[in-house]
């Protein structure tokens, strides 16, 4: 997976994957990052990228141009087929929320362009030319897009196969089959009073499974229930089936004649 991140803070995107296991799987050769400073590209002799936004209000706006050329810079660093424009993602409150799915989704790519806003944004003509996909990580506002760009990149990079030690780790928490990870305990047995469930110490695989599963259901229905909605809809609990009462078998009663009918001497 190679990463191209538009910014005016590269130094906090660097720093950001240069640690831990994504820092190890780009030493290995598994991701690539390189950053674009969208100030690198403008024209203005002062190396201003913003401006007053037409209409009024508060606050600067990033101009089309420096955006753009930056844009054109990451062009001539990627492979892209011909005919196929290269996934540009903006990271904005306007746009869908991410989740697991999303990133598994952009996961498949081997080239992702990250954009990063600051001030009050980008000017909407540049983003109509070059954006594929607004994302939002939440509800809220921060001063730019470096963080959620790092937020996501690390989501993605973690499905990619040999960034993580064991590859299993990535399919089985949160949110991969639509419910929280289930609780999860170590060493010592013991701890304040604290006993680790008999269950996970019992070696019986398919009976931890299970109880995994139940943990996992409860969790999400206690924790984020409009998550225990979908996955109810979509795994509706299977009536149990009536046992069948055996009828009883009925016996005629049996008479026995001795020989001879009733009334004879």
């Amino acid at each position: 997976m190679h990463f191209y991140v538009m910014t005016l803070f590269p130094e906090l995107i660097e720093k950001g994957m240069h640690t831990g296991v994504l820092y190890k799987a780009m030493e290995a050769g598994i991701l690539s990052l390189e950053t674009f400073h969208i100030r690198d590209y403008t024209i203005e002799k002062h190396k201003r990228v913003d401006d007053y936004t037409y209409g009024g209000g508060a606050g600067m706006l990033i101009q089309a141009q420096p955006v753009y050329d930056t844009y054109q810079a990451v062009l001539e660093r990627i492979r892209c087929p011909e005919g196929k424009k290269p996934r540009v993602v903006y990271a904005t409150p306007q746009g869908s929320v991410f989740d697991q799915a999303k990133a598994e989704e952009l996961a498949k790519e081997e080239e992702l362009i990250f954009l990063c806003g600051h001030y009050e944004g980008i000017d909407e003509r540049v983003l109509e030319e070059i954006v594929t996909d607004n994302i939002s990580i939440g509800d809220y506002v921060l001063t730019g897009g470096e963080l959620p760009a790092l937020v996501m990149m690390d989501a993605v990079s973690r499905l990619i196969p040999g960034v993580l030690n064991n590859d299993e780790s990535a399919t089985t928490e949160s949110f991969n089959d639509g419910l929280l990870e289930y609780p999860q305990y170590t060493r010592p047995e013991e701890w304040r009073g604290k006993k680790v469930p008999e269950i996970l110490l019992s070696g019986h695989h398919g009976n931890v499974e299970k109880w995994r599963l139940e943990q996992s259901i409860e969790r999400t229905r206690e924790r984020r229930p409009d998550l225990y909605e979908k996955y109810m809809e979509l795994h509706p609990p299977v009536p149990e089936k009536k046992k069948r009462r055996k009828k009883k078998k009925t016996t005629e009663p049996v008479v026995i004649q001795n020989g001879a009918d009733e009334g004879e001497t």
